[in-house]
């Protein structure tokens, strides 16, 4: 195994395991469950040789779109499609096909250099506007993003990136027109979340408080009011860093950023480490995803960016974010491996 992927993993399944067992305890042996899953499709995927998948790139895509289409006949959430119940579990399509999305693109890119780029727009656009349907703001952020930082990587030159921007700025106010109204409400509670703070306003502040209260050293786990008298709303799963930092502290939360920080810094490593495009796209896109998770939801929880429902990666409970990444990091882990093992036979 790899160290520096290891640690964070391990540290961040422990923190996790440690704040669901105190804010909700029912929902403990499930995470539990979970996480078993992931670490066993970690270790496939990591024993794999990643460059494989590269022959399966039309039947991960075809299939990425039936299961994002599945979502629509699935359980509704607050009027929200995004899940579907497959023997009484329920699994969110937008979260579990992010590592299949991330190989679809990368596979078009590299396989036909030049209409790569074209072809990976045309089938990005069908993905995300089913995204965009369910509605799940948040996740076409996430995929706006990687998509993105992808195609830089790839060297679209950034004049394009910015001609693009340009647009979607002018285009942006017309959006407030598309828009459900509970997303504008939750728009204009993150511009002043006092002007309606028990509704609209309400789980903003309540996570401020939540994050305040525990100061440096936290309230002790099991003894989080915020959480525990439920004032602080998906304290498990969107919030789930202010009721780490309102248990644990300032310290706790800090430790938890410490970890990400270390496992971006070695997917990025993985990224420069391989010799070849594949691998590079791959881990820079898987990067890029997990960063704009981890970004968006800390901020969230500071009130520093509006409320998206974005899971934390390998904190927040639910079983599709978990099972996702864990593939993603048993990509990267392969790409390591290899590019190691390259290295290897070119000394000899």
């Amino acid at each position: 195994g790899d160290l520096g992927l290891t640690v964070p993993i391990l540290g961040l399944i422990g923190v996790s395991l440690a704040v669901i067992g105190s804010t909700a305890p029912a929902l403990f042996s499930q995470q539990l469950i979970f996480f078993v899953i992931g670490f066993a499709l970690y270790l496939i995927f990591s024993s794999l040789d990643y460059r494989l998948w590269k022959r399966f790139n039309w039947v991960f895509y075809i299939f990425s779109l039936l299961f994002l289409i599945s979502a629509f006949f699935g359980v509704k959430v607050r009027g929200a499609s995004r899940w579907i119940d497959i023997a009484g579990i329920n699994l969110q399509p937008s979260e579990l096909i992010k590592p299949l999305f991330i190989l679809v693109i990368v596979s078009f890119l590299v396989k036909e250099a030049r209409q790569g780029r074209l072809k990976s727009l045309l089938m990005f656009l069908p993905i995300l506007i089913l995204i965009f349907r369910q509605p799940d703001l948040g996740n076409v952020l996430v995929y706006l993003f990687t998509y993105l930082a992808i195609m830089v990587a790839d060297g679209l030159p950034l004049l394009y990136l910015a001609i693009s921007s340009l647009v979607f700025g002018i285009l942006l106010p017309l959006f407030w027109f598309i828009l459900k109204d509970y997303q504008k409400i939750r728009l204009l509670s993150f511009i002043n979340p006092y002007a309606d703070p028990l509704s609209a306003g309400y789980n903003s502040i309540q996570a401020m408080i939540a994050l305040g209260s525990g100061q440096l050293m936290g309230l002790g786990l099991g003894r989080g009011t915020q959480s525990h008298l439920r004032f602080l709303p998906e304290f498990h799963t969107d919030f789930v860093f202010a009721s780490l930092g309102e248990e644990l502290g300032f310290i706790g939360a800090s430790m938890v950023i410490i970890f990400y920080l270390i496992l971006l810094g070695r997917i990025l490593k993985a990224g420069s480490s391989t010799g070849d495009d594949f691998g590079k796209l791959l881990t820079l896109g898987i990067f890029a995803q997990l960063f704009i998770q981890v970004f968006i939801n800390i901020g969230m929880n500071l009130g520093l960016l509006p409320i998206t429902g974005i899971t934390l990666p390998l904190l927040s409970y639910g079983g599709s974010s978990i099972i996702s990444t864990f593939i993603e990091l048993g990509l990267i882990a392969s790409v390591l491996r290899i590019s190691r093992a390259r290295d290897t036979i070119v000394i000899r």
